[in-house]
């Protein structure tokens, strides 16, 4: 350091242990100010420039990018709280950096592993879904499944509850089988949202839909306590639940008539039935909302046959 108490820009290198190329890059870049100008037009630097460039070199051994380290420069005064606002960012992406790696490396296995004959179609699936995957197919499906008379906290719940998140890190089954599902919603020729609605969405049929999805997600949720339980489908609160849902929906008692003919009603769709499969070998063992509808159908069947064994065995 001269008399004057400046360092030329190679002297501020010498002491930080960079080269004159890495402090110029820096300085040309806004993010270490020079102090002044030679006579000669030379950069010079004070020594408070020393520990501005130290604290540069430790923001990019944390791998952050130039403009965010300019952001945590810019806010030095607050500097704690501009690091972790910074340091935040980075890690949710690279966050999303693990994810898709994870996906990938899942995604190699999965071809890998199977036999060459499957691997044309794999391939195909695989090519269509990014990594880490977009739930924006199973979003759009069930927000033009669900009638517009819905009320939309109802459909928020539903599309919610319906659509699987991918896990962060996939086993080679769980990345098929959100392949599949997304060819299943993509499909050429795309299935029209309306092909497999249930019958309560006709309007000329008069269901009150708030009443009715209000019961259905209660029941939904008893039966998958049975589920959990690993209880076979049987009457009790879950049924009377569901039941009740749709007899109060048309303004309806709930009689055994009502149950009767319910239960022929309730044909299960075989695309709606194929979704919540592959829902389900995705997301894991915990029931979902396919999974609880089918049980609920099945205690309506178990108590009609019960009911028609109880009839012919009457005099």
């Amino acid at each position: 350091m001269e008399s004057d108490g400046m360092w030329s820009i190679g002297e501020l290198a010498g002491q930080a242990g960079v080269t004159v190329k890495t402090v110029r890059f820096y300085s040309d870049r806004g993010l270490l100010p020079e102090a002044a100008r030679s006579a000669g037009g030379h950069r010079r630097y004070g020594p408070e420039a020393l520990d501005r460039l130290r604290l540069i070199r430790s923001l990019r051994t944390l791998d952050l990018p130039v403009p965010d380290v300019g952001r945590v420069l810019e806010r030095e005064e607050a500097l704690g709280e501009a690091l972790e606002d910074v340091l935040a960012g980075q890690l949710r992406e690279l966050g999303t950096r693990l994810a898709a790696l994870r996906w990938r490396e899942a995604a190699l296995h999965l071809l890998r592993d199977c036999a060459p004959e499957e691997r044309p179609e794999r391939l195909h699936l695989l090519g269509s879904v990014t990594a880490p995957p977009s739930t924006a197919a199973p979003a759009r499906f069930w927000r033009s499944w669900l009638p517009v008379r819905l009320p939309a906290r109802l459909a928020s719940a539903i599309v919610e509850k319906s659509i699987p998140q991918p896990p962060e890190d996939p086993t080679p089954a769980q990345v098929l089988a959100f392949a599949r599902l997304h060819a299943l919603l993509t499909g050429i020729p795309r299935p029209d949202a309306d092909y497999c609605q249930p019958a309560a969405h006709r309007p000329e049929l008069g269901y009150d839909l708030g009443v009715l999805y209000d019961g259905l997600t209660e029941a939904a949720s008893l039966a998958a306590q049975a589920l959990r339980a690993r209880r076979s489908p049987h009457e009790g609160e879950a049924l009377d639940c569901f039941v009740d849902a749709h007899a109060r929906a048309r303004g309806l008692r709930d009689t055994p008539a009502f149950r009767h003919r319910l239960g022929h009603q309730l044909a299960a769709d075989p695309y709606i039935e194929r979704y919540w499969q592959l829902h389900a070998e995705l997301s894991g063992a915990d029931p979902n909302l396919g999974a609880a509808h089918d049980w609920l159908r099945a205690a309506l069947d178990t108590q009609a046959t019960r009911t028609v064994g109880r009839l012919r065995c009457c005099p």
